[in-house]
């Protein structure tokens, strides 16, 4: 009998976070460091939202787009903190989450065997997204020594004549990298000279402890060749309902809603509406939880660097990334003995490519308590 599965599938592969959290899934009294979600339950008030649109019936579909208000509400709130223009009736779409925008966004711009610039280390789903819309994706490198921010002279080597996008994520999962407004100008200025397009994950933009996050699209000569994608899940706590969306030029994002309408349709109503209540009156709850990311990262960070994991101190987005490399353990073997041996579960860098190579993904998303508990454990593991 032939093959089924089709040859795009076979090449992408599962993911290397699911694997570690499915493992930790079986073992008990484990501190797990590994899956980026916060620990927060969403705000009361945004759930109570949604809760009360399902007692009130709104169970319907909504508009391909999403919920006019909801979109509106979007559209005042990137204008007020990041200085971007989007016309709520022609530019953004409500998604099922931030991952939907990612798969909408590279499907409506990449044609078969389009190179896809990817900087790294970058969340996992990229690369493989790239492959599934038919395009080839690219690792540009984030060095240690930088930040890992990603630095013009990097992108520009791995430009070629079929290269056509950039894939950017800052504040970046795992590193936590923050790209400031200089750093911005300078890929601008390749992306502009070289007529590329920009899909710029910001899902992380207000989890940022280093002062105001700049947006590529915010840049002069930017917006008609950068997708904005951000959502809800980091900043309100609110993975599960499954709320993001994606700003782009009308003609980008009309593209991108015939795809969005066969394969998704809308997203949820309840939480579009739970959405909306968050963006109303959510900002105390977010800063609140913004400030204990702050006071986790100290804490945790000092920690890592005491124990002899050296570890840059992350700007933004709720991850360290240290390095594991004074261990004599590649990073693998490193979080595979950890979880074993001290019941620790952290995320190996080389899941998200060459450039995370012997560093270690840690979400401080746990409590304090969980931290210092893990930070004994794991200098147990290393004095062993």
């Amino acid at each position: 009998m032939r093959g089924f599965i089709s040859e795009r599938a076979q090449r992408i592969p599962p993911s290397g976070i699911r694997k570690f959290f499915d493992l930790l899934l079986t073992m008990e009294e484990v501190i797990s460091l590994g899956v980026g979600e916060p620990d927060f339950s969403t705000p009361w008030g945004v759930s109570e939202a949604g809760i009360y649109a399902i007692e009130q019936g709104h169970t319907s579909y909504t508009s391909n787009k999403g919920l006019l208000t909801l979109r509106e509400l979007v559209s005042r709130n990137l204008k007020r903190r990041y200085k971007l223009q989007y016309d709520p009736h022609e530019e953004i779409i409500i998604t099922s989450g931030v991952s939907e925008a990612v798969d909408i966004a590279l499907r409506a711009v990449v044609d078969p065997m389009d190179e896809v610039l990817v900087a790294e280390p970058s969340y996992v789903a990229y690369s493989p997204c790239v492959t599934l819309a038919g395009g080839v994706p690219v690792p540009v490198r984030c060095m240690q020594a930088d930040g890992f921010r990603l630095k013009a002279d990097m992108l520009m080597e791995q430009i070629t004549p079929r290269t056509k996008a950039l894939m950017i994520n800052f504040p970046n999962n795992p590193s936590g990298a923050v790209m400031r407004r200089q750093d911005l100008k300078e890929i601008a200025d390749v992306i502009i000279d070289h007529d590329l397009l920009v899909i710029s994950d910001e899902v992380y933009s207000e989890l940022n402890y280093s002062g105001d996050h700049t947006s590529i699209a915010s840049l002069d000569g930017m917006k008609e060749r950068t997708i904005t994608l951000n959502g809800f899940s980091k900043a309100y706590s609110m993975t599960g309902w499954r709320v993001g969306y994606l700003c782009a030029p009308a003609e980008i994002c009309g593209a991108a809603l015939k795809i969005h309408q066969y394969v998704m349709l809308c997203a949820p109503i309840m939480g579009q509406i739970a959405a909306i209540e968050a963006l109303k009156n959510g900002e105390e709850d977010k800063n609140r939880m913004v400030r204990e990311y702050r006071m986790r990262r100290n804490l945790f960070i000092a920690g890592l660097n005491r124990i002899g994991l050296s570890c840059h101190m992350p700007e933004g987005a709720f991850y360290a990334f240290p390095s594991v490399e004074s261990t004599g353990l590649d990073d693998v073997l490193f979080a595979e003995r950890l979880l074993a041996e001290k019941h620790v579960a952290v995320v190996p860098g080389s899941v998200f490519g060459e450039a995370g190579r012997d560093h270690i993904r840690c979400a401080y998303a746990v409590s304090r308590e969980d931290l210092k508990e893990a930070l004994e454990r794991m200098e147990a593991f290393i004095s062993a």
